[in-house]
């Protein structure tokens, strides 16, 4: 039906959110299994055949009476209540995603969520395990059928003890060559501000024997605190350290074009999106365009 009304297989799989191969091959299938050509094809544009305009009209009426029924025997349509399960990794789940849900259900007062949080590929897996709608999370991983959606430009900084020595370091070396031998506090394996703090040290030339990593600590409150203590430095968000950067708790080294990363939201190319979830993707867009 959407291939139909947008005339175009690939506007088509934009607006479903699935790959364009997808599209064509469950088109493909749905000729072979009625054994008719259901669209003419040519370099402008895709129109319905004949076979495909009887079709068109059939699947109407089957979205227009699945609907009806859905509204008929679901409590929850009945009650207006709908659900969208999302996986977040810290970040974007800790510091973007409360607000993100805030402003959606103020203008859809009617819709739930169910949160997880993991770690970036913990956020990935679910994604592809079908476990989940959607995810956000801050780093790219290869994963079969998932696709990103980058939404927010995050900036990662070297955060250190708000000590003479770091002041002096914060004032005057201008590379990275200085975190080799440093406390280095990071985040757990799994964590995409890990998988993005460990690309920038190796482009700065750091090698990982070089590291002097005195702990690995999954919550990010808790690595502020032991930076503010003293136990080393980090490579965390600026979003999650504002409040201890602003209030002279920690000092931040900025790491410059290479610090910047895109927070993304993740979805499965091949799962059907429902039309709560596609709204409620194009929302997200919208917010932060």
């Amino acid at each position: 039906m959407k291939v139909a009304e947008e005339r175009s297989f690939s506007r088509a799989a934009q607006m479903l959110f699935l790959a364009q191969p997808t599209v064509s091959a469950h088109i493909s299938e749905l000729e072979k299994e009625l054994g008719v050509r259901l669209f003419v094809r040519n370099t402008r544009e895709v129109r319905l055949s004949g076979d495909g305009e009887r079709l068109y009209r059939y699947a109407h009426q089957i979205v227009v009476l699945e609907e009806t029924i859905r509204n008929e025997f679901s409590q929850k349509e009945k009650d207006g209540v709908k659900c969208i399960s999302i996986a977040a990794s810290s970040i974007p789940g800790h510091y973007l995603l409360p607000d993100i849900l805030a402003w959606y259900s103020r203008k859809n007062p009617e819709m739930q969520f169910r949160i997880t949080e993991t770690d970036s590929a913990g956020v990935v897996q679910q994604v592809a395990d079908h476990s989940v709608d959607i995810g956000f999370n801050g780093t790219v991983l290869e994963k079969r059928n998932c696709c990103y959606v980058p939404f927010y430009t995050d900036e990662l900084v070297v955060l250190m003890p708000n000590t003479e020595k770091y002041k002096k370091i914060r004032n005057s070396e201008t590379t990275l060559a200085w975190i080799a031998g440093e406390p280095l506090i990071l985040r757990e394996i799994g964590s995409g501000t890990r998988k993005e703090a460990e690309r920038i040290l190796k482009k700065a030339g750091i090698a990982q024997e070089q590291l002097n990593i005195v702990a690995s600590i999954e919550n990010t409150e808790a690595i502020q605190k032991s930076v503010r203590s003293g136990l080393g430095i980090t490579i965390l968000s600026r979003l999650a350290a504002r409040e201890y950067i602003e209030s002279g708790q920690v000092l931040d080294f900025s790491l410059g074009a290479q610090g910047k990363r895109k927070l993304n939201l993740v979805y499965n190319k091949n799962r059907q999106l429902s039309a709560a979830v596609l709204r409620f993707i194009r929302a997200v867009q919208e917010l932060y365009k």
